[in-house]
């Protein structure tokens, strides 16, 4: 390794749902973070590991800075703030086409407390002109000291590699956090039930998203059969909720278990059995001790 590698703890933050986990996927070349159209997706703090010959980016994908209400928001909210001033830069996504003041004042405050160098980064940048971009950039300029500003499109990966050539400049010298070949430092017992609650975040409607948590109950490897069998719990809170997930005669539930064990044989390179239970657990997002239990505290 030479002895100008710079290496460096980069945080992404903003408003929810403004394309910061679809950055992440796009940065790293590997979909680690779950998608969905619905705000409030990410609950956890995600790490993932760029490593190329003279740098090492380590891009946390953290839960959309709002107003939160209820405990699990509140974990949440902690989960993105508490990143803030331990990284070595921080990236502040917005979105080009809604660069709204209200929605990133609470993340605007947050960069006020602390003083690590920050940029700002303008997504989704397919649905504006050239001269509105310009007007956006301007405006948030005159809102905070940004070390620059880089345009992309998360999406289609437009502006990546000029937003990594703005990053590298900013990260400090020093040795590799981790080995060449790591990619996160999250199981893939975690990935496997995010792959699950991505599945019915994108399958259901209304309240049923928020609702709910999963849990994996065992996860055993069969070499000689090329097979990962894999239990996961489904928790809701109301019969209602659990009624809704299963669907009639189980029809929601297997197509949820399809789309997932589909997704977990992509990322675990085997063939995949999965079983899936839905569980009643009354209330857990208010309950300190559920949250615990399903990580998010």
């Amino acid at each position: 390794m030479s002895n100008d590698f710079k290496s460096g703890f980069v945080s992404i933050i903003g408003a929810p749902n403004v394309g910061k986990s679809t950055l992440l996927n796009q940065l790293i070349g590997e979909k680690l973070a779950i998608i969905s159209p619905k705000p409030q997706t990410t609950r956890n703090r995600i790490l993932a590991v760029k490593t190329n010959p003279g740098f090492q980016m380590i891009f946390l994908d953290t839960p959309g800075i709002h107003q939160a209400r209820g405990d699990l928001n509140l974990a949440m909210v902690r989960t993105a703030l508490a990143t803030l001033a331990t990284v070595d830069l921080i990236l502040f996504l917005v979105e080009a086409h809604s660069p709204d003041s209200q929605k990133n004042k609470r993340v605007l405050e947050a960069l006020q407390s602390v003083e690590t160098q920050t940029l700002l980064v303008v997504n989704k940048i397919d649905l504006v002109s050239e001269e509105a971009l310009s007007r956006i950039v301007e405006r948030f300029q005159g809102l905070h000291q940004f070390k620059g500003s880089a345009h992309i499109s998360a999406l289609y990966g437009t502006g990546i590699n000029d937003l990594i050539a703005q990053i590298v400049p900013l990260l400090p010298m020093g040795p590799a956090y981790y080995p060449e070949d790591t990619l996160t430092d999250l199981p893939e017992r975690f990935f496997c039930a995010e792959i699950i609650r991505e599945k019915i975040m994108n399958l259901t409607s209304e309240e049923i998203p928020y609702a709910v948590a999963v849990t994996i109950g065992s996860f055993k490897e069969d070499e000689q059969k090329n097979l990962i069998r894999i239990q996961a719990d489904i928790h809701v809170e109301r019969a209602s909720q659990k009624g809704i997930i299963i669907g009639k005669g189980g029809s929601m539930l297997r197509e949820i278990g399809k789309q997932a064990r589909l997704d977990m044989e992509k990322l675990l390179g085997s063939r995949v059995f999965l079983e899936l239970w839905v569980r009643i657990q009354k209330k857990w997002r208010k309950n300190p001790r559920a949250l615990k239990e399903f990580g998010y505290q």
